[in-house]
């Protein structure tokens, strides 16, 4: 019978918040999952149900808050995040891997963070005067961390700040998915007023990221073959 080690040791990273807590958790909860004869895709979908139940809440409270609603969410979308670290870890260490279950691992995440931008939207549309066009920009290039984490996946893949030392993995946690989940919980959960900031802030990230990328891909292919 695998170890919660051995699960794990086939956790795909994330960032450095997310192996030391999340991949951990995860491995624990995969482990539990193995124990109870469960699928991969069950974790998956458990993983999409908590996300949309905790992200529907929100949105339905956006305009009559309450504490523990920002409660929720913070712990909600965590518990949500280490059940997608675990069906990962399963599928591998028990040889359930699948096309099937890869697709629909990452078809679920695009609805889970669809759902969270569209709860982080609500709140800040609701509790200030946040203008259109930055939630617009805020949803939008929020499934940046998404496209490039498929984009580097596969013999084409590469990578503007390859290096693992640690003063690079701790420039990376801005775009660790466990502390960018852990934060917009946290906002809600403190302050909900903060939403917007929360907004403005991961625009700004994701969207100068992606102009980054494209800078550093398109030197890339000037080079030359």
């Amino acid at each position: 019978m695998p170890s919660v080690r051995d699960f794990y040791q086939v956790n795909r990273g994330g960032g450095l918040f997310s192996e030391a807590v999340s991949q951990r958790l995860g491995a624990a909860t995969a482990y539990a999952a193995s124990r109870a004869g469960l699928r991969p895709t069950t974790l998956t979908l458990a993983n999409l149900l908590v996300g949309l139940a905790v992200s529907v809440i929100v949105v339905l409270r956006a305009d009559s808050w309450a504490g523990w609603i920002g409660v929720l969410a913070l712990v909600g979308w965590q518990v949500a995040y280490v059940l997608d670290c675990s069906d990962g870890q399963l599928a591998r260490v028990t040889g359930q891997r699948s096309a099937a279950g890869a697709r629909i691992d990452i078809l679920c995440d695009v609805a889970s963070q669809i759902a969270l931008v569209t709860a982080i939207s609500a709140v800040a549309a609701a509790r200030s005067d946040a203008p259109v066009w930055l939630l617009t920009m805020f949803a939008g290039t929020w499934m940046v961390n998404l496209i490039t984490s498929v984009l580097q996946s596969g013999p084409n893949a590469d990578s503007m700040m390859p290096s693992q030392s640690l003063p690079v993995r701790v420039v990376k946690l801005v775009r660790d998915p466990g502390v960018v989940f852990l934060l917009a919980g946290l906002v809600l959960a403190i302050q909900a007023d903060w939403a917007v900031w929360y907004a403005a802030a991961f625009t700004f990230v994701n969207g100068g990221f992606l102009l980054a990328s494209i800078a550093f891909t398109a030197r890339k292919a000037y080079q030359p073959s």
